[in-house]
């Protein structure tokens, strides 16, 4: 019998075709469809209040083959990590939900994944906090499962939750709440400001000792807690004679829009008059402070870097001075990346060539974008965001009672009447339409630092305001530190030179003899 070898190629070759065919339908298939996650809440993570709710948050990166217990967003890398977000509410157990993971995702839609290995994880951020700092006590959340993409979806349990955190309260430290009259009575209810002080080593060996007092502002993200795990090292340093014995106040910025930056808000409330007018005489009354300007500080970094130039700008009289590190854009002209200050507005998201800004950078590589940064923050939830924490600030409240948003998410498209809203918080704006009177004031009070390479281009503002102070006269001192990030700028005892530097201000006797 002849075998014909030639047909029985030509058959299989039409096989393997139909194969790739089917394949690619079936691939086809599930990238029209919508990818699903299919809910399920275990009876363990139900609270004794009922049901739950919050921004439901789905999580899927390639499978790198690392165990892990959970992820989130990486800026480094914003195209790593698909994540989805939905608000829900009164998921209970026995009655699963189904989310569609594509209607609102970031950077593409979960079904548009290449092929491949993935990890999927789920958060439900019960108080909307997440997008301020991340995971938090109540928040409940799912074992990470693995899959292979394409596909139409998956299912998660929620049966996990994170525990309450305890406080560890060093000897040194004590934990603060004021209510706030001017804050409780723009709100209609109670609102407490709260801080966290770090006493001195000898400061229980006295009973008439003063000190002079640095107010200390997180950067956005922070809590005025962080600053417990740092109190035996603060103390240790002023014991070795690294850093001269003050008053340390972290003040609490966070509010459940971002952060306050302590700046007075049409969305907030009275911040920064109750911060100089309530708070502050509270804690000279509690503690023995110097109570005078010469003995108060500003410092902070980041957003809190914006917030005590704004405060001491804004309270000239009150503090002796800000060393205010990377701070936030000071100088509207270039509000990290759109001049602000252009009528008709620029879009926020390119310049007029179309060339998109950059707004997360590494020692030169370009990593994320104006444009992916404000399309992840719509994902991650509507509170706490960094966009949505300055439309909070600096925005008018619209007709629905929330703040307005500076531009349109989708488009970039500015709006002229909140742009035009904003400019009485643009800094460089305020001193040069101020400086008759504010430039005496701030004598010797003004000091800037920042990394020519910071990691958002802060240093971009800083060197337009920079170039107005010398044009007024300031005798502002702005340092660059050549090289520095965002996140590098504290090596090397910068936090220990500031201290010593608002120190030989307090009392300068101290410093004439060496002390």
């Amino acid at each position: 019998m002849k075998i014909h070898t030639d047909r029985i190629h030509t058959f299989a070759a039409k096989v393997s075709l139909l194969a790739v065919i089917l394949l690619a339908a079936a691939a086809a298939s599930f990238a029209a469809s919508p990818f699903t996650v299919k809910i399920s809440v275990d009876p363990s993570v139900i609270p004794a209040g009922g049901p739950l709710s919050g921004r439901l948050l789905i999580f899927m990166k390639k499978d790198d083959g690392k165990p892990t217990d959970g992820f989130g967003t990486d800026m480094m890398d914003p195209n790593a990590v698909y994540v989805s977000g939905t608000e829900v509410a009164n998921l209970t157990a026995g009655k699963p939900v189904e989310i569609n993971a594509d209607e609102l995702s970031f950077p593409a839609a979960f079904s548009a994944a290449p092929a491949g290995d993935y990890l999927v994880f789920a958060l439900l951020d019960r108080n909307h906090s997440y997008t301020y700092n991340g995971p938090g006590p109540g928040d409940v959340y799912a074992k990470v499962v693995k899959m292979t993409m394409p596909s139409s979806g998956t299912e998660l349990t929620l049966d996990k939750a994170i525990p309450e955190r305890k406080v560890d309260v060093p000897a040194n430290a004590r934990l603060i709440e004021f209510e706030s009259p001017m804050l409780s009575a723009f709100w209609g209810r109670p609102i407490k400001m709260t801080a966290s002080v770090i006493l001195p080593p000898s400061y229980d060996k006295s009973k008439t000792q003063r000190y002079p007092t640095v107010y200390n502002v997180s950067g956005y993200g922070g809590t005025h807690l962080n600053a417990l795990r740092g109190a035996a090292a603060r103390e240790k340093e002023m014991l070795e004679g690294k850093r001269p014995e003050m008053i340390n106040v972290y003040l609490e910025a966070q509010v459940p829009m971002g952060h306050s930056v302590f700046a007075d808000s049409a969305n907030n409330g009275p911040w920064g008059t109750a911060l100089v007018k309530e708070f502050i005489p509270y804690l000279e009354k509690q503690f023995r402070m110097d109570a005078r300007p010469s003995g108060r500080f500003l410092t902070g970094h980041s957003s809190g870097g914006w917030t005590t130039l704004w405060v001491m700008v804004t309270h000239p009289d009150f503090f002796g001075g800000t060393w205010s590190t990377a701070p936030d854009p000071v100088d509207f002209r270039n509000f990290t990346g759109p001049d602000l200050t252009q009528y008709p507005p620029q879009n926020a998201y390119h310049d007029p060539s179309g060339k998109e800004y950059n707004l997360v950078r590494d020692k030169g590589k370009e990593l994320m974008t104006l444009r992916q940064y404000a399309m992840q923050e719509r994902v991650l939830g509507y509170y706490g965001g960094q966009m949505a924490s300055f439309n909070a600030v600096f925005s008018p409240k619209g007709d629905d009672g929330q703040p307005m948003k500076l531009f349109d998410f989708d488009t970039g498209r500015i709006n002229p009447l909140v742009q035009k809203a904003w400019e009485k918080y643009d800094i460089s704006r305020l001193l040069r339409a101020n400086w008759k009177t504010l430039g005496p004031k701030l004598k010797g009070k003004l000091h800037i630092i920042v990394g020519t390479a910071d990691t958002f281009h802060l240093n971009e503002a800083v060197k337009l305001l920079d170039d107005e102070l010398k044009k007024l006269g300031s005798d502002a001192k702005i340092e660059y530190i050549e090289g520095k990030t965002h996140f590098d700028l504290y090596q090397n005892g910068l936090a220990d030179r500031i201290a010593n530097e608002m120190y030989a201000v307090a009392r300068p006797a101290a410093k004439a003899k060496g002390k």
